[in-house]
C-alpha cells in the first residue's frame, strides 16, 4: 500500500516563495509521472504541474508558467513544487497525484483521470 502525503503549505504573503512536498510513503513507488493540481470551494480541481519521473520532463498550466516549478528527487520517493512571486489568486488546496501507466505525452498528465493516487492536499493560503 502506498500513500502520498502532501507538506509544505500555509499563510503566506503576496509576493513571497514557498515549496511543497509531497512524499511517497511504502514498501514500493513505482510512478510513470507526478502531478500537482490545486482546487478552490466551488470550482473543479484544476492541473498545476506534472513530471516524467525518469526523464524529468515537465509540463505546466498556463496561469503558473514563469513561477511554478516542479521537481523531483527519485531517491527520496519526493516531488516538489516551487512557488514564487505567490498572488492571492494561488489561495487554494493543492493535491499530488501519482500514475503508474505511460502516456505517449505530456497533454495526458493534466487530465484528473489519468491518476490512480492522490494525497491528502495541502491548503495554500496568499494574503494580500
Amino acid at each position: 500500500q502506498v500513500q502520498l502525503v502532501e507538506s509544505g503549505g500555509g499563510l503566506v504573503q503576496a509576493g513571497g516563495s514557498l515549496r511543497l512536498t509531497c512524499v511517497g510513503i511504502g514498501r514500493t513507488f513505482t510512478p510513470h509521472a507526478m502531478g500537482w493540481f490545486r482546487q478552490v470551494p466551488g470550482k473543479e480541481r484544476e492541473f498545476v504541474a506534472s513530471i516524467k519521473w525518469i526523464t524529468g520532463d515537465t509540463d505546466y498550466a498556463n496561469a503558473v508558467k514563469g513561477r511554478f516549478t516542479i521537481s523531483r528527487d527519485n531517491a527520496k520517493r519526493t516531488v516538489y513544487l516551487r512557488i514564487d512571486t505567490l498572488q492571492p489568486e494561488d489561495t487554494a488546496v493543492y493535491y499530488c497525484g501519482h500514475t503508474g501507466q505511460s502516456f505517449p505525452g505530456p497533454y495526458y498528465y493534466r487530465f484528473i483521470d489519468t491518476y490512480n493516487l492522490w494525497g491528502q492536499g495541502t491548503q495554500v493560503t496568499v494574503s494580500s
